[in-house]
């Protein structure tokens, strides 16, 4: 089955229909934990708490607490083989896009170019008063912002916010136009994020889900794999 699920995804990648679709679980391998898995970065915390608009208007210490430790551990880690797979293949012309829902960065530094970041980045930081970016790294030295003295943030989409209006576009976009959507490592459980594979299935795709756990779009999909990540990205390479 595993073997099958691959070659069909390669017979894709070879007619330039495929989009990818990465969760949290994409990122694993790099060291980064997963946000909702058994030993997700969310299971001794209360996201809610502590990723939201509110943290960041109520509880601001707290909240520049947390991130500086998430952006201390991304810093510290890398792009993972599977992140250079999906580069690869964008680099020869099978991918359409990528749309993810991890802010980590990871897919551009292993030179993806075309990716849509559905919930921002935390490579960068800006500021609320003036809205002046900032490498991440600046939020581990200090809270205010250097050119009007704001509070800083990372430049994230918070709990209690929208999603940005041109990532969204664009992901509907790439949706509409692929004939293989392949989602990789994402619990599909974070709407409007969750919306993209049933577009794209209700458009004519063919949807292969590959995540360590079921989601609710399983009994859509044309395959579902509860392989490891990167040993499908190998599998699937061994067809190209």
């Amino acid at each position: 089955m595993l073997e099958q699920v691959a070659e069909k995804i390669a017979s894709f990648l070879k007619a330039k229909e495929v989009v990818v679709f990465t969760g949290a679980g994409m990122s694993t391998a790099s060291g980064l934990p997963d946000f909702r898995g058994k030993d997700g970065l969310w299971k001794d915390r209360d996201p809610a708490l502590l990723a939201s608009i509110g943290a960041f208007e109520n509880n601001y210490q707290e909240f520049c607490e947390f991130y500086r430790w998430r952006i201390k551990a991304l810093l510290e880690a890398r792009p993972n083989e599977g992140h250079f797979s999906l580069a690869e293949w964008e680099k020869k012309g099978y991918l359409k896009g990528i749309i993810t829902q991890n802010v980590d960065g990871f897919h551009q530094e292993a030179g993806s170019k075309n990716v849509w970041e559905l919930h921002g980045t935390l490579r960068k930081v800006r500021c609320a008063k003036c809205r002046k970016r900032y490498e991440s790294s600046l939020f581990l030295e200090r809270a205010d912002c250097p050119e009007c003295g704001g509070k800083l943030r990372p430049d994230v989409v918070l709990f209690g916010e929208s999603l940005p209006n041109l990532a969204l576009e664009k992901a509907e976009e790439l949706s509409l136009s692929c004939g293989c959507f392949f989602v990789l490592g994402s619990s599909l459980r974070v709407s409007p994020a969750n919306w993209f594979p049933s577009l794209a299935k209700r458009n004519g795709a063919r949807l292969y889900i590959i995540n360590n756990e079921p989601t609710p779009l399983d009994g859509l999909a044309d395959g579902v794999k509860r392989e490891d990540i990167l040993r499908e990205l190998e599998a699937i390479g061994s067809f190209l």
